[in-house]
């Protein structure tokens, strides 16, 4: 099984590579977003660390079972070789209601497959108004074409 774009990655690559993860963490389905890392992929996920593709998908599955209306926009920071750096803005709210935006960065590593090998993610959550929400689309879509991004947004 391979996932293109492949390394080494082009910045168009690179762009691509991350949208197409955005799409699948947006649908949220944890067995479908696992089958994008290798079987023993690293992950640190704040002060979480998993290991295997196993451990991924139950971490998701927990993660968007508190996460109500998980809206996700990431963006491209730089690409080398086998490397993607990523920043990213989430915004959801828990069981009370509360609404949250949620700040990180991600650095990720590739096999020659595509798969990704290595994932370590920093996030930083703030909360928020519901009113100062900024991800407005259909929860159970994609971020349609012509939304705006982070840049645009002055995340």
């Amino acid at each position: 099984m391979t996932r293109p774009p492949l390394p080494p990655f082009s910045l168009e690559d690179a762009a691509l590579k991350v949208r197409v993860a955005e799409n699948a963490w947006n649908r949220r389905d944890p067995a479908k977003v696992a089958l994008a890392y290798t079987e023993d992929s690293r992950w640190r996920n704040r002060s979480t660390f998993l290991t295997g593709r196993a451990a991924i998908e139950v971490f998701l599955t927990g993660k968007w079972a508190k996460e109500h209306e998980y809206r996700l926009v990431k963006e491209l920071w730089a690409t080398t070789g086998d490397r993607i750096a990523v920043r990213f803005v989430y915004e959801w709210h828990d069981d009370a209601g509360q609404w949250m935006r949620s700040h990180g960065n991600e650095n990720w590593q590739f096999a020659p497959d595509g798969l990704m090998a290595q994932r370590h993610a920093s996030i930083n959550d703030v909360k928020i108004a519901e009113s100062d929400r900024l991800f407005h689309w259909d929860r159970s879509d994609i971020r349609p074409n012509g939304h705006p991004g982070l840049t645009e947004l002055g995340l």
